[in-house]
């Protein structure tokens, strides 16, 4: 396997891990030291990336996750609309039935509706769970193939030994700050994701 591959598939592993620990938040980013100077850097270091800080700061990540942020919104408004219609005719229904305003009849045809309607609402509610966690997974996969196709023309240039990731799991509890590429990588995603989509405009 190249050495390339075994960089980048490192630091993608570590990033998939991040991501699911961020949740689509945008707190702060790790403190483990500002990025420096990297001018100083030579080929054949070990550098390393936060990989959160990254995330929060990666414009294509935002973008992403506030269109997702946005349809769950849209979603969760949808369905505590449904709820309280239900709810409401359940309401109804009970009094209905306390007062013997209705048949016994109409009490089991509406009974059965209300149910229907219950189990209805529950497949619908799960069925858009599975749906935004699909999508959760389709953002994750369309940001890390970007970070993944630019490490590869970045490294081909810089020829760092070992590009590793830092986060709140990490291992490495203190590192030179002057390693961290964090800021010079994310600043060349931003500009290619942003040439991308003026393109796409």
């Amino acid at each position: 396997m190249k050495k390339g591959s075994i960089i980048i598939n490192a630091v993608m592993a570590a990033a998939i891990i991040a991501l699911f620990v961020l949740h689509f938040t945008s707190g702060s980013s790790s403190s483990k030291g500002e990025e420096q100077n990297t001018e100083q850097l030579s080929q054949g270091d070990i550098v390393f990336i936060q990989i959160d800080s990254l995330f929060n700061k990666y414009d294509m990540f935002n973008d992403l996750k506030s269109e997702l942020e946005s349809k769950a919104q849209t979603i969760q408004d949808d369905l505590d609309k449904k709820g309280r219609a239900w709810q409401r005719d359940a309401t109804d229904f009970e009094e209905k039935v306390k007062k013997g305003l209705i048949t016994r009849s109409q009490v089991e045809m509406l009974q059965n509706q209300l149910q229907t309607r219950e189990i209805e609402l529950r497949q619908y509610s799960n069925q858009k769970q599975m749906e935004m966690a699909e999508e959760e997974q389709v953002l994750i996969r369309r940001v890390m193939d970007a970070l993944d196709k630019y490490l590869e023309k970045y490294n081909a240039e810089k020829k760092y030994s070992l590009i590793i990731n830092t986060q709140s799991t990490s291992t490495i509890l203190k590192g030179d700050s002057a390693l961290n590429i964090t800021n010079e990588v994310v600043q060349g995603l931003n500009e290619e994701y942003v040439a991308t989509r003026g393109k796409n405009r």
